[in-house]
Parts: structure tokens; sequence; C-alpha cells
């Protein structure tokens, strides 16, 4: 499936890895006010988490990964499968609520961050056994460390 949006979406990605930030926010803000609250849900998703990944405010990231969240709520595999066909929605939770608990913790919610961490961790066995997941695993052993936290 051609999907305009994601293509946007991830050359606003490509972008922020380049470097250019700023570019990537502006870019990510425009098309966030063209799909909106109420657009597809895997743009919003999308959108939402790389969104968040460029604010410099703890509290607007933190706003920006509820979005994401909550998208991923209202996405079907069937959707997601459209876009590319070897997605499953369950394995974006242990990302989205690594990233939620990340922003807890930069906002002093300890106990709001370990309860993220924690469900994160429910829900690792979405992932598979690759570099992606060897990302996941890793960045919440780091936030479990940062929080005082064993890790799985």
């Amino acid at each position: 499936m051609d999907d305009d949006v994601m293509i946007e979406i991830n050359a606003g990605l490509q972008q922020h890895i380049g470097g250019d930030r700023a570019g990537a926010r502006a870019r990510f803000t425009a098309l966030w006010e063209r799909i909106g609250e109420d657009g597809d849900p895997l743009h919003r998703c999308a959108l939402a988490h790389y969104t968040a990944d460029v604010c410099d405010d703890p509290a607007e990231e933190l706003a920006w990964d509820l979005r994401a969240l909550a998208a991923a709520d209202s996405l079907t595999d069937e959707r997601a499968q459209a876009y590319h066909a070897t997605l499953a929605v369950r394995g974006f939770y242990p990302s989205l609520h690594l990233n939620l608990g990340e922003d807890y913790r930069k906002l002093g919610d300890f106990a709001e961050a370990r309860r993220q961490l924690a469900l994160a961790e429910e829900k690792v066995d979405a992932l598979g056994d690759d570099t992606y997941a060897e990302g996941i695993r890793a960045g919440l052993k780091a936030l479990a460390e940062r929080l005082g936290e064993p890790s799985q």
C-alpha cells in the first residue's frame, strides 16, 4: 500500500536522524494539523510517537506519547498490516510504554514511571528477536537502572 502520510512521517524521521530536529518538528506539526485528532490511527500513532522525540519540554513530550498510546489503542492489526504485512499492534506497546516511563521519570513522577516500565516489561514478549527488539530491551534495562529497579 502506498501511504503518502507514512512517507511524509518517514521523511520527518529521516530529518531528525540527520540532525535537523527543528525541521522535523516543523514537518510533524504541519502534518498533525493536516491529519488531526480524528485521523487514521496508524498515522496518529506514528506521528505522535516521532513528534515526542523532537520535543524539548518533557511535559510536551509526555502529551505526544500519550497521543501515540491512545492512537495505538484504536489501531487494528488489519490496518497496520495494510501498511506493512509484518506489523502487529501488540508489538507497538513495549516501546510506547518505555517512552511514557521515561517521560514520567523526567517529570519526577517515579511511581508512574515504574508502572509504565512494568507495563512495557509485561508486553515485551510481543517483540521478535531482531535489532529493534534488542534496542527496546536495552531501553527497558536502562530505564529500570535509572529508576533503581531490577530489570527483567
